[in-house]
């Protein structure tokens, strides 16, 4: 049951053979089950069993919502919740219970959704691997699959875990350990398809201004975007459906034109151009990957699509614009943390500067505390010009890039999302946090940079039985044609369903256990 679609879920509940409440038990058994992933920050147990009841009075009486009435989801521990704790896996905000909940949760909401909770991040979603949280990283749920296991020389699985991704991973490894049918993450250089990826998953990052950022923390207002998370395009397409559009508490929102909430049944393949960016070539790329990228161009060009190489050449300098961007945009954000108003305050009082910056130190992780100074630099007046005025030209750059190569006549470009599969914790803590960072998001932040859909679709499982995925990017506002794209080539892979090695061995023991009975059975008629 909690392997299906939202939309097979969807015709369950309402046709009666499924009831929302049963749904919202077995996820949240899921989420006992699966607690060592540390996937989520806080689970909301006695409110989303209220929600189900009410969404299962509903459908009894046939008047369901919407598509998602019923549906459990998760959400982003950076979206505020109204009355609900909401931290960035920070010390800085621990304590906090926002007197609202962000538009796009809201959404969810009012058609219905259940919430089970809130999910694991990098502190303030600053991270690739979701492994910097003051609550502990979190876990890829395909580190304790059938697949990997069967590759693994470690028979004791807590000893090779690997990552679930970032900043978005407690999201990822929420809707890929089966606990959630869909989750929120944010994306700012590629924080929902850098887990999504990893895990297995369809990540959409859609176009900036489609959907509201209001009551998403903040980190780089100009490249913030709330994303997708689900396990099919249909189910992500139905999500955007419903949260996409204006928000008035979010200027930076636009009315779109009219886009079908669901996707259409047929397509031609044979009418669209795919364009295979040349720079994506990276250094680091392993073969698996690059093999999986040429499989799936081969797929493109056998169904008739027109396939080819174009060039985005300032890509090799957007990872350098979005580290000073963002650095910029964080010094900004993070100096409302100042102890007085929320969250954290030092003890220390001796004076207003004593106090600013012991709370300052006390909350924030050597991460974010690093991207503050260098972000203050960045602005000082004698380097403003050098620096942030610069990355907004090689910005600008960047985004004529794409815009030349969509006006050739290319609807959609295929790249990597990632540079291999998931990393093994040992091995991926031993970098620092901005080489990591700059590694792992190289394919995906130039898409924020120019504020561009991009969805992420798994394609296949590596020798080591982990996910590979590739990157679709589209053109502004038209997400659904990337996703109808995207859906088309998810129909072709046919990725496998997530198995868990102790389901299997539980599984095993109940038939074990029905063998036993069966025999006893027939021995006491013999």
């Amino acid at each position: 049951m909690l392997s299906l679609s939202i939309g097979e879920v969807s015709a369950a509940l309402r046709k009666g053979r499924l009831s929302a409440t049963e749904l919202c038990r077995r996820c949240l058994n899921r989420i006992r089950k699966t607690r060592y992933l540390n996937a989520y920050i806080t689970v909301t147990e006695d409110l989303a069993m209220k929600q189900a009841q009410e969404a299962e009075l509903r459908l009894t009486r046939g008047k369901p919502l919407g598509p998602l009435d019923g549906i459990p989801f998760s959400v982003k521990d950076n979206f505020c919740t109204e009355n609900i704790e909401t931290t960035c896996a920070s010390h800085m905000l621990r304590g906090y219970f926002p007197p609202f909940s962000a538009t796009v949760v809201q959404k969810l909401l009012d058609q219905g959704a259940v919430l089970v909770g809130k999910t694991n991040l990098d502190e303030f979603a600053m991270g690739s691997g979701s492994t910097d949280s003051v609550f502990g990283p979190v876990r890829n749920p395909w580190s304790y699959s059938v697949s990997y296991r069967e590759q693994s020389r470690e028979q004791d699985p807590d000893s090779d875990w690997v990552i679930a991704g970032g900043s978005s991973g407690g999201s990822a490894a929420a809707v890929a350990s089966l606990s959630s049918f869909m989750a929120l993450g944010s994306d700012t250089g590629g924080s929902t398809r850098n887990p999504g990826s990893l895990c297995g998953l369809v990540a959409l990052k859609p176009t900036y201004g489609l959907l509201s950022r209001h009551g998403l923390i903040p980190l780089v207002n100009s490249m913030d975007v709330p994303g997708i998370m689900t396990r099919t395009v249909h189910d992500a397409a139905t999500v955007l459906g419903v949260l996409q559009g204006r928000d008035e508490k979010d200027s930076t929102t636009v009315e779109s034109a009219y886009s079908p909430s669901s996707l259409p049944e047929e397509f031609d393949v044979s009418d669209i151009c795919v364009g295979v960016p040349k720079e994506y070539h990276a250094p680091g790329m392993s073969a698996e990957t690059l093999a999986q990228w040429g499989r799936v161009v081969a797929l493109f060009e056998r169904a008739g699509a027109r396939v080819k190489e174009v060039s985005l050449p300032h890509t090799q300098h957007s990872i350098v614009c979005y580290h000073v961007l963002c650095c910029c945009e964080v010094a900004s954000n993070m100096a409302r943390f100042d102890g007085l108003q929320y969250g954290h305050r030092s003890k220390v009082d001796s004076s207003t500067e004593a106090l600013y910056a012991t709370t300052r130190h006390e909350g924030f992780n050597s991460v974010v505390r690093s991207r503050i100074l260098a972000g203050n630099y960045f602005l000082l007046k004698q380097n403003y010009d050098r620096y942030f005025v610069k990355a907004q030209q090689i910005r600008r750059l960047i985004t004529e890039d794409f815009r030349r190569v969509f006006q050739s006549g290319v609807d959609v470009l295929l790249t990597p999302t990632t540079l291999s599969d998931a990393a093994c914790y040992s091995d991926f803590i031993q970098e620092d946090n901005r080489t990591r960072s700059a590694q792992e998001d190289i394919f995906t932040q130039p898409v924020n940079v120019a504020g561009l859909p991009a969805v992420t679709v798994p394609t296949a499982l590596s020798s080591r039985g982990l996910p590979i995925s590739l990157q679709l990017i589209g053109q502004s506002f038209q997400d659904m044609k990337l996703l109808t794209v995207a859906n088309w080539m998810e129909q072709q892979l046919d990725f496998p369903i997530i198995r868990f090695h102790d389901d299997t061995a539980e599984r095993e023991r109940d038939r074990q256990t029905d063998r036993t009975r069966n025999k006893n059975a027939n021995w006491g008629h013999e």
